[in-house]
This record gives structure tokens, sequence and C-alpha cells, in this order.
């Protein structure tokens, strides 16, 4: 006959640890929070002056000391922009540009990522290092090679030049092998043996279990995309071409000062759809971010 066994009943000593514990824990909590909370109002500073500012008339953003309140909120600045910029044109170069290099690195940077984790061909780890040693070159070094070689292909003055150079990243390209190597074999050892190609096996295995990586992969492309200032403001040759950033930053600039009203409304119009991406896929780039590289 069998006998059910009593829990352990908590001793003194027991009891005692255990609501020292709570009380350490419960004293301690705030100690924690407060250099938090100090840390992102540290971060978060900028954003507020900034959203502040885009309300304020110009001799309030100009006067010493600050003023962080506006003492007479105003919307002329985004009236302003508004009626001064192209703003339409401007915005749609800079969401089919955005668009178009997000979507390129996504599916170009993961068909090398898949090629690199799962396929063995000749040159492998080579492809693999010049990947790596392409990501430590200083964009800077590359833009007038770059230019000189869009300006050959007759192709500046045109959304195609402004795409074009960053369809795929080395950075995009080590993320989905990070990502993709940690998936099982036998998942495409069993879809190989199925009958599949490798181009079904992409696209019906590999990219549905690859959306973290995805998503981390989207956000960080487009954000990089959308804030790109240099390289259209030398490869657009007329306003129809302009980008948000560039219209903004020739907007706000005058003969003899900067008008900052205009340029701290226009950081607000230019800040809102990368806030928007991010908030729509922040589970998996926190995913794709705390998964990559695991193996």
């Amino acid at each position: 006959m069998s006998t059910l066994a009593t829990p352990p009943t908590a001793t003194p000593d027991t009891e005692r640890t255990l609501r020292r514990r709570r009380v350490r824990q419960t004293w301690g909590q705030p100690w924690l929070y407060l250099p938090l909370a100090g840390a992102l109002l540290l971060m978060i500073a900028p954003f507020l002056w900034m959203l502040s500012g885009s309300f304020k008339p110009e001799a309030d953003i100009r006067r010493v000391p600050p003023v962080l309140v506006p003492t007479a909120p105003t919307t002329a600045n985004y009236g302003e922009l508004f009626s001064t910029l192209d703003f339409t044109s401007m915005f749609a170069n800079s969401v089919i540009v955005a668009l178009a290099v997000t979507a390129g690195n996504l599916i170009f940077c993961s068909m090398l990522g898949y090629a690199l984790a799962k396929l063995e061909f000749r040159g492998q780890r080579g492809v693999f290092l010049l990947v790596m040693g392409t990501l430590m070159i200083p964009g800077l070094v590359t833009f007038v090679p770059l230019y000189v070689l869009v300006s050959n292909m007759q192709l500046t003055g045109s959304l195609v030049g402004l795409v074009l150079p960053f369809l795929a990243g080395p950075f995009g390209v080590f993320l989905m092998r990070q990502f993709i190597s940690t998936l099982p074999d036998e998942l495409i050892d069993a879809a190989r043996v199925d009958g599949c190609r490798e181009l079904a096996i992409f696209a019906k295995i590999i990219l549905p279990l690859t959306k973290p990586a995805l998503a981390t992969l989207g956000i960080i492309t487009f954000l990089g995309s959308w804030n790109n200032f240099l390289w259209p403001l030398v490869v657009a040759q007329n306003e129809s071409q302009y980008t948000l950033p560039v219209g903004l930053a020739l907007a706000s600039s005058g003969q003899s000062f900067t008008r900052f009203g205009i340029l701290l409304a226009g950081a607000v119009v230019v800040l809102l759809p990368v806030m928007l991406v991010f908030l729509l896929f922040q589970r998996q780039f926190v995913a794709g971010i705390a998964t990559t590289g695991l193996k």
C-alpha cells in the first residue's frame, strides 16, 4: 500500500530567510529603478526638446537660458514646413527609396546568408571572410567609388541611383547567416529527400523560420535608408529626386541663419514613420536580436 508524501513544512529559519529576501527585494527595487529612470531621461531628453521646440516661436528657441515649455505654443513651424517644401513628392521619394532598399536587403542578404550557412561550395569560407572584411570598412571610404560607378552608369539624378548601391549590405548578410545557422539541418535534408530544390527550400522553409531576423534587418535597414542624407544630397540632381532629410536641410537653411523651428518640426515629421515601423515590429526585432548568433 502506497503512502502519500506530505510536503515538507517550513522551519522558522526558512520562513525568516524568505521574509528577509522579500524585504530586500522590496527595498532594493527603488535603488535599481532610480538609475534606470535617470538613464531613460537622458535618452529621451533630446526627443522631448525636439517636440517642444517644434511648437516654439523662433525667438523662444534662441532664448538664453533656454525654456523647455513653450511660452506661446504655435503650429506656425509645421505650416511653414509644408508650405515651403514639396512635401508630398519628397515623402514619396523617401518611402520609395527606403522600401526598395529594405526589400532588396531582405531578399539578397537572406539568400546569401542561407548559402553561407547551409550550402557547401568551393570558396565558401573565403566569401564569408570577404563579407566580414567588408563589414569593417567605413562607409565614407567607399563613397567616392560608389559615386563614380553610379555616374558611369548614368544613374545620377534618378531614384535608381539612390537605391542600387544599397540593395545588399555586409551587416545584413552576417545577421542572416548567423540566424540561419541556428536552424536544424534535418529540415533541409528532409526537404531535399522529398525532391525540393534549393529555391523552394529557401522560400518555403527558411524564410518562414527567419521572421525575427528579417524583422530586425528590415527595421535597421529602413531606419538607415530613411535617415540617409549625404548620398541623396550628392546623387539627386534636382528637387524632384530629393528625399525628406535633404529637402528639410535645404529648407531650414537661410542665407545668414538656420531656422531651427522648421528644422525641429521637420525632424518630428521624419521621425514618425520610423517610430511606427518599430512599434509594429518591435517583438520580432527583440526576438531577432536575442536569438541571432546563439549557435
